[in-house]
């Protein structure tokens, strides 16, 4: 992956970016109310730690001895884990939780408790996918032209022919791939690309940090229900990949529904890297909201079905979304910058499996 210097274009209707500042901000100030977490957020946090603890905990001291109850638990910590990446820590990394920089801090590491690494994930998230936005060779989130093709700047395989069937079951890995491997290979690519020092701190503390979170995962989420578990040790192993593959597939769906679809863009800078529209502009044509209707949906993905307004205002905690959609999405008719705000969860997935069947078996766009 080459790694080019992007300059967006600060001339592009500059007064759309300031006057949709202005009206957020007036929001807040009129309705006399913090961007950051509220009681709600604290007893949503509650709700999502216990998701995932009290089934572990259920587990490890074999409150039962029936296989299909325990594989019951394990799976309801894989939703609790979608749901402390999606409505804690994704907040809490943003700096948007708490206007207590040592609460976002903390908050943030529970990635490292679920398995991943809050490092590589500020750097792939906050850094390359939140900077460049479904730019390829620059937004990480849409891979480099492996098993899947995920925009037509990528070099299509002979296999993307069949993505939009085998999509869903990669999905499903991701957090078994970042469990294992992917972060120490992510964290080697960030070093030689000199990304590590946008974090404060060094490759070396960075790589010790990791290597410890990896052991003490493993060793409480699966070495001792190994331990103590009355199941035999291979259904504890396969109990344990069926709570990933659950987790996997609800935090690939949601990002994945957000950007890869038909509704989206994918721009590319100029040979001098320079992009056609200015940062806010630009994320409005590479995002999408769906099911802005769905409440219980909306509150267990932590407000991330609406991605425009929170990759708008990343610094603002999620549950203020859907309040200030309407400023954003009428701020954007006016200017007319264009809002995709409008589909339901199932046309988005229609919509996002159209899009990989279309790519899988086209070079390049067609002219609707």
């Amino acid at each position: 992956m080459t790694f080019t210097t992007i300059k967006f274009n600060t001339k592009n209707q500059p007064e759309f970016v300031k006057e949709l500042r202005n009206r957020v901000n007036n929001y807040f100030k009129e309705n006399k109310i913090s961007k950051y977490a509220n009681t709600n957020m604290v007893i949503k946090t509650v709700f999502m730690l216990s998701l995932y603890f009290i089934p572990y905990f259920l587990i490890l001291f074999n409150i039962t001895s029936n296989s299909w109850i325990t594989l019951s638990l394990w799976l309801f910590m894989g939703i609790g884990m979608a749901g402390i990446g999606f409505s804690i820590m994704h907040d809490a990394n943003h700096g948007a939780y708490s206007k207590n920089k040592t609460v976002n801090k903390y908050l943030g590491f529970l990635i490292n408790l679920i398995g991943g690494s809050s490092v590589n994930w500020k750097i792939q998230h906050n850094v390359l996918h939140h900077t460049y936005t479904n730019i390829h060779e620059h937004d990480e989130d849409m891979g480099d032209g492996g098993l899947m093709r995920f925009s037509y700047h990528q070099k299509r395989l002979k296999a993307h022919r069949f993505q939009q069937f085998y999509a869903w079951f990669l999905y499903s890995l991701i957090t078994v791939s970042w469990s294992i491997k992917k972060d120490f290979i992510q964290l080697e690519r960030y070093n030689k690309k000199d990304f590590i020092k946008t974090q404060n701190i060094t490759y070396s503390k960075a790589k010790t940090r990791l290597i410890f979170a990896k052991i003490f995962y493993l060793s409480y989420v699966l070495v001792l229900p190994l331990i103590f578990s009355t199941q035999a040790w291979w259904v504890t192993i396969l109990f344990y990949l069926a709570m990933h593959l659950v987790c996997g597939f609800v935090i690939s769906i949601i990002f994945q529904l957000a950007h890869i679809v038909s509704e989206t863009e994918f721009p590319l800078p100029s040979n001098q890297g320079s992009m056609e529209n200015n940062f806010a502009v630009h994320q409005l044509y590479t995002t999408a909201n769906f099911a802005k209707n769905n409440r219980i949906l909306s509150w267990f993905i932590g407000g991330l079905n609406f991605q425009i307004e929170h990759h708008l205002f990343p610094n603002i905690c999620h549950i203020h979304y859907r309040k200030i959609s309407s400023i954003v999405k009428q701020t954007a008719k006016e200017y007319n910058v264009p809002y995709h705000g409008e589909n339901s969860l199932f046309k988005a997935l229609y919509s996002h499996g159209k899009l990989l069947s279309h790519l899988g078996k086209n070079d390049f766009a067609t002219v609707n």
